[in-house]
């Protein structure tokens, strides 16, 4: 499928009241279409990974253009430089998310960038930060614990960030780290701990709806069974 017809798809399933419904939830509806992911990633399988194509997808502009072009993308030919590009681009958090969980988790430089971008002071750039933590914990399978102890002070560092989209993917990134493995939860736990004791609202909100889930009887039992 090229790229026109791709854009020509998006375009035909175009539906306004979707439109309106994203922006409920806080998605930019900017150059959106309310196409739903599914059907994005339909037209995903039929096409398959073409990084010259999801290059230029990212370029229109388009909102799920961008979605789709990181489905398409190949991970082994994305470069720092691209990341770097396509990060600064972002506009609506569900395209920070697709990012992250789609392509730049699967990339050499996920660890790299997770690290880098939680230090950064622009929303949707921090964001992507964290949102990689918890994605790197879901998808990297063959990962060791030790790869993720560098994340645990940077989640205190951070968790005093009072924006909206900052602290639930710093909520995110804990959750998905401390429900990985017995040992990254003890240290999940211990690191809620701290955050409790900060003279911040964030970081204790973020450490007490992490602990509710953490100290779980599903959560424990699951990582009990893993030991």
């Amino acid at each position: 499928m090229t790229y026109t017809k791709i854009l020509d798809r998006i375009r035909s399933l175009s539906n306004p009241s979707a439109v309106k419904s994203m922006e409920r939830y806080g998605i930019n509806t900017k150059n959106l279409y309310g196409v739903p992911i599914p059907e994005l990633r339909r037209i995903a399988k039929e096409v398959g990974k073409d990084h010259e194509l999801a290059l230029r997808l990212w370029e229109s502009n388009i909102h799920e253009a961008r979605i789709l072009a990181t489905m398409l993308d190949d991970p082994k030919m994305v470069s720092e430089e691209q990341m770097e590009a396509w990060v600064k681009d972002v506009d609506s958090w569900d395209i920070c998310d697709a990012c992250c969980g789609n392509l730049f988790d699967k990339t050499p430089y996920g660890y790299k960038k997770a690290v880098e971008w939680s230090a950064r002071r622009e929303e949707y750039v921090k964001r992507a930060g964290f949102v990689l933590m918890a994605e790197l914990a879901v998808h990297d399978k063959k990962a060791k614990d030790e790869k993720f102890y560098e994340f645990f002070p940077i989640i205190i560092r951070e968790s005093i960030d009072e924006r909206n989209l900052v602290k639930k993917a710093v909520n995110w990134a804990l959750r998905q780290i401390g429900k990985r493995s017995f040992t990254l939860n003890q240290r999940a736990l211990e690191t809620c701990k701290q955050m409790k004791s900060l003279n911040s609202t964030t970081s204790r909100w973020i450490a007490t709806d992490a602990l509710r889930e953490l100290t779980s009887d599903k959560v424990q039992t699951k990582l009990r069974a893993k030991r």
